[in-house]
């Protein structure tokens, strides 16, 4: 069996992924022709060649502009479905997902209409595709605090169908320090706690992410390696780490998908997995992550990781025993 088939068949969860940032270009001229919005490109073509970023607030600024055609419930069943589709072709089992409230209420979309959109169309994986997942309620970062208690506090009618809280968006300048109180409100309520760290911002971000909002799982944290001492506590800490390749690539996190540092993660004994982050803006969903990297990996390696997907993932135990016993005949087999 070669790679791309042995990562097709794979089970796997994705723990990174921003739903809003799987809007595909012809999904997006789709929406705004249903919600009458006009949008800056004559064609998905010209759309697409706009997908050349610098540096993380290019794709940000894209972003946030691609989002302004959702705007009913529809339009986030409609979105949630077609990346959970895609997910289950690529033998994803369990998927927590990403969604940024912010970005709709202050268009005026209702916290209502996102959420059961979303939920709407996670009710549906599962019963089509037998995929399981979450939701993450992500902060905007370079929003301010009062912004993120106002939202914790509207997402109150649906916490017990939210696993936890995120932090995401604009890095630099805007330290995870500035996100500790709200951090606290939310695992006071029972929330699980992640965030983005370490993608652009210093090894100290992360420092404070783990010391100061606490969190039980570290998005990105690249830059961890430049600190010595934060990888072994990482490592010995167990931290799981969702590391996306190809967005570290498209945002020049790393200069070429060769010298992405994956390999060396787990040589390291960092608990990282593979995840897709914004697939519509990066150029793949999460088994063309894992094949972007498959060269510098063994076999046992994108096992590993497939392994660390499930036991970083926030499924009771039980479940997560069941999912890893999936690849017991892949780690026996090595094919």
């Amino acid at each position: 069996m070669d790679d791309d088939a042995f990562i097709a068949r794979l089970p796997k969860a994705e723990l990174h992924m921003h739903i809003e940032g799987s809007l595909e270009p012809e999904m997006l001229f789709e929406l705004a022709l249903r919600n009458r919005i006009a949008i800056p490109f004559a064609s998905v073509e010209a759309l697409r060649a706009a997908y050349s970023f610098e540096r993380l607030q290019d794709f940000l600024d894209l972003y946030y502009q691609g989002a302004a055609v959702l705007l009913t419930e529809a339009d986030f069943f409609d979105l949630a479905r077609a990346y959970f589709d895609r997910a289950a072709d690529d033998g994803v089992a369990h998927a927590e997902i990403f969604f940024d409230p912010q970005t709709h209420t202050a268009r005026g979309v209702p916290m209502s209409v996102v959420v059961e959109g979303l939920l709407a169309g996670m009710a549906e994986a599962e019963a089509r595709h037998g995929l399981s997942s979450r939701l993450i309620l992500c902060f905007l970062r370079h929003l301010s605090e009062e912004d993120a208690f106002a939202t914790l506090r509207a997402a109150e009618p649906w916490l017990d169908r939210i696993a936890a809280v995120g932090l995401d968006s604009s890095e630099l300048g805007h330290p995870p320090s500035k996100f500790a109180r709200v951090f606290e409100a939310a695992g006071a309520m029972g929330l699980k706690r992640v965030a983005h760290a370490g993608e652009e911002g210093p090894p100290a971000y992360v420092i404070e992410a783990l010391d100061l909002l606490h969190i039980d799982r570290l998005d990105h944290g690249n830059r961890s390696l430049e600190d010595s001492a934060l990888t072994t506590r990482l490592a010995r800490e167990a931290m799981t780490l969702t590391v996306c390749p190809l967005s570290n690539l498209r945002l020049c996190v790393i200069p070429e998908i060769g010298s992405h540092p994956i390999a060396r993660m787990l040589r390291l004994g960092l608990r990282v997995t593979i995840n897709s982050d914004d697939p519509a803006y990066f150029g793949g969903y999460i088994n063309d992550n894992f094949r972007a990297v498959a060269p510098a990996l063994t076999r046992a390696d994108l096992v590993t990781l497939a392994r660390n997907s499930f036991l970083g993932s926030f499924l009771p135990d039980e479940a997560v025993a069941r999912h890893l016993a999936t690849l017991d005949v892949y780690d026996a087999s090595g094919d």
